[in-house]
């Protein structure tokens, strides 16, 4: 039988986890990984009953980043195929970054060279004590590119540069530091901090979670100080103030009871 490399798993409160399933491999990513991580992140942005997305890798990494064999493949192709091979991983990270859910990166292994992308385009990361992490590309003599935006985002220009320069390897603990990662866990509290954060993400309102990452997905990419960031950002909360969630989560809040979007 077929081995499933990417699987999907959705709880009853619409939380879904996405297990990168090549074990054996550390969950390196060739095609099939890409192209199957990419269809699972289309699945579930249409899908309005997942208020939660969770990316983990099975056994004992979250992922050792590009496989080298199929890098080793790649090298003997054209440019014009290595341009589409690099083109649907750029659109993969993408789908993930872009994914309307709040998305939660569990790192419970090594994660490396591409698995930092991942990480880096998911809007929360938590680690166990024992990752380790690499932007290693340079070490095979390629560079960081189409992680890159992701890799800044995290942890800025100035950590990005040291650590895509050296290639050198670190722990979770320097990982929390340069703000790759938010919460660093022990193995024995791990699950239970990632379900910490998953019980508060899906106590907000899903709308306005969409909105935010919508928002600073855009503001990133405007001109930080001028105007536009000024009526740009007076114009999306004036137009959130109006939407039923905002008078709902106002009245619950002044009500002192629950908003309707969160279960009983």
């Amino acid at each position: 039988m077929k081995q499933d490399v990417v699987i999907v798993d959705t709880d009853e409160r619409g939380v879904a986890t996405v297990t990168m399933n090549r074990p054996e491999k550390h969950n390196a990513f060739n095609e099939v990984l890409v192209a199957d991580l990419q269809e699972a992140f289309g699945h579930l942005a249409r899908n309005p009953f997942v208020r939660a997305v969770v990316l983990t890798g099975a056994g004992k990494s979250f992922s050792a980043g590009a496989d080298l064999n199929w890098m080793q493949e790649m090298a003997n192709y054209s440019m014009e195929a290595n341009l589409g091979d690099a083109t649907r991983l750029a659109d993969m990270l993408h789908a993930l970054d872009s994914l309307p859910q709040p998305t939660v990166a569990r790192i419970n292994g090594g994660a490396y060279g591409g698995a930092v992308g991942l990480i880096g385009a998911c809007d929360i990361a938590i680690a166990q004590d024992e990752a380790s992490f690499g932007i290693t590309e340079v070490r095979l003599g390629l560079i960081p590119s189409v992680i890159s935006p992701y890799v800044l985002r995290a942890i800025g220009p100035r950590q990005a540069r040291r650590y895509t320069l050296t290639g050198e390897r670190f722990d979770a603990a320097e990982a929390l530091r340069i703000g790759l990662v938010h919460r660093v866990e022990r193995k024995k509290t791990f699950d239970a901090a990632v379900n910490d954060i998953i019980e508060r993400l899906v106590a907000g309102a899903p709308g306005a979670q969409e909105e935010v990452k919508a928002l600073f997905r855009d503001i990133w990419e405007l001109d930080r100080t001028g105007d536009a960031v000024r009526a740009d950002t007076a114009q999306r909360i004036a137009r959130r103030r109006t939407t039923d969630e905002a008078r709902e989560g106002m009245a619950a809040f002044l009500g002192k009871r629950k908003p309707d979007w969160v279960g009983e």
